[in-house]
């Protein structure tokens, strides 16, 4: 994933700035572009971000690994910035950018001292209207994310972790496949594949542009009109609706990773759309059970019992579905069976006790600190209202979030665990050292 960073205090801010009530404002262009604005005059820094409503379950899969692909493509130059000059551009003007890629979606942004937002604006529309697609930026490309994948993933221990967890959970959603992909449907695609893919997808209707920070509303308007109401609208993006049937019988599963000695043993369950009130309640229950070395999970597994020397737990959730995933490395000597019997401890006391007032006031507690630091820069902030309007299509999430979480009841979390955390719904997946090399 591309990065510069650059060394200015100008671009974090005290999250205090920003814990209150986020003001912003939202209209659509007439090619379907949306538009948020949030103006902050807090701090002289301003971020341009541009989120597109593609990302890796929306390819083939003979092709897949292509979102994450456009990711790195998307920074090849354009028919006004020189091939290898978009960094330079950047770098020169004091700002930062980068780009990420999900299932779900794939996000651009630019951070500039806010007398640069001009610049963030035109180079954004430059990378939706006039990216060059070529050959020669195909073929290197392909390259940059060949070495990623060697470094991130085949050589890293543990880095096929989450390949592990999904081709396992799903057998019909795009979702089992990972977001990297596979290298060689990126060598077997041709260049009118990739093109294709750019035309289908990367269309201002399929897109959401937010500017967060230190700017004049009325001017961005203007340069937003400018540089934007001129990209020709694209036809309508229609997503397949891919349905899972439930798990309702135990699967044990291995998985084996060339890259590790000490095998990891995994409970994963599937789970719902985060859209969904039950997807924050399992935020909620991850903290209860891993949130660090007070958390039950490290308490009794780690510290009382000593089967394992990490344990850990975390809700992976999604547009359509989510996963909850309990792990731990065992301690020498400690079974998969001892690593799983402390996991449905844990999960048990969940499904049959409430959770003490006191525990429940901490965990709220950890909510609020979690959801300002969620909101403390600029660039957070407009990933945010991106997300929420693109993924959740609530923007005023950003202010009603915390208030979901706030609202949640011991019971709930009770009913939640019982609802999802069964041994009956999980894959059990043993990810050990490769017997052979």
């Amino acid at each position: 994933m591309k990065k510069i960073f650059v060394t200015l205090g100008l671009f974090f801010f005290a999250a205090t700035a920003l814990a209150q009530h986020i003001e912003f404002e939202e209209y659509d262009l007439d090619n379907g572009l949306h538009v948020i604005l949030q103006q902050d005059k807090s701090a002289p820094v301003v971020t341009a971000a541009v989120m597109y409503h593609v990302g890796a379950k929306d390819e083939r899969p003979d092709r897949t690994g292509f979102a994450h692909f456009f990711e790195h493509l998307l920074f090849e130059g354009t028919e006004n910035i020189g091939r290898g000059e978009w960094f330079k551009m950047v770098s020169s003007n004091g700002g930062q950018n980068n780009a990420n890629t999900s299932d779900d979606r794939t996000y651009y942004y630019e951070t500039f001292p806010s007398n640069n937002l001009q610049l963030a604006l035109w180079m954004e529309a430059e990378r939706m209207y006039h990216p060059v697609i070529n050959q020669i930026g195909v073929d290197t490309q392909n390259e940059v994310v060949k070495e990623e994948k060697r470094l991130r993933v085949d050589n890293t221990p543990y880095g096929r972790l989450l390949e592990a967890i999904k081709k396992n959970i799903y057998s019909k959603h795009p979702y089992r496949w990972t977001t990297i992909g596979e290298m060689e449907h990126l060598d077997a695609a041709t260049l009118d594949e990739f093109k294709d893919f750019f035309k289908k997808f990367y269309v201002p209707n399929n897109a959401v542009l937010v500017v967060s920070g230190d700017f004049d509303k009325a001017q961005a308007k203007k340069w937003i009109h400018d540089y934007y109401n001129s990209v020709p609208r694209g036809a309508d993006v229609v997503k397949t609706k891919y349905v899972e049937e439930p798990i309702t019988q135990e699967r044990k599963v291995t998985f084996e990773d060339p890259n590790i000695q000490l095998p990891m043993y995994l409970s994963a369950y599937r789970t719902t759309s985060q859209k969904d009130r039950d997807a924050y309640v399992l935020d909620m229950i991850s903290i209860i059970l891993s949130d660090g070395k007070t958390s039950r999970l490290y308490q009794n597994m780690v510290d009382k019992n000593k089967t394992a020397i990490e344990a850990t737990s975390f809700s992976f959730s999604q547009e359509d579905y989510g996963i909850y995933v309990l792990l731990a490395l065992p301690t020498p000597g400690h079974t998969a069976e001892d690593i799983r019997k402390g996991f449905d401890e844990q999960i048990a006391r969940l499904q049959t006790e409430l959770i003490s007032e006191d525990e429940y006031t901490k965990l709220q507690n950890k909510m609020e600190n979690h959801f300002i630091s969620q909101n403390a820069s600029t660039e957070k902030v407009a990933e945010n209202l991106a997300t929420y309007y693109m993924l959740f299509g609530n923007v005023n999430l950003i202010n009603d979030a915390l208030g979901i979480y706030k609202s949640i009841t011991r019971e709930e979390i009770r009913d939640v665990a019982k609802k999802y955390l069964n041994t009956n719904q999980r894959v059990a997946i043993d990810y050990i050292p490769a017997t052979s090399k």
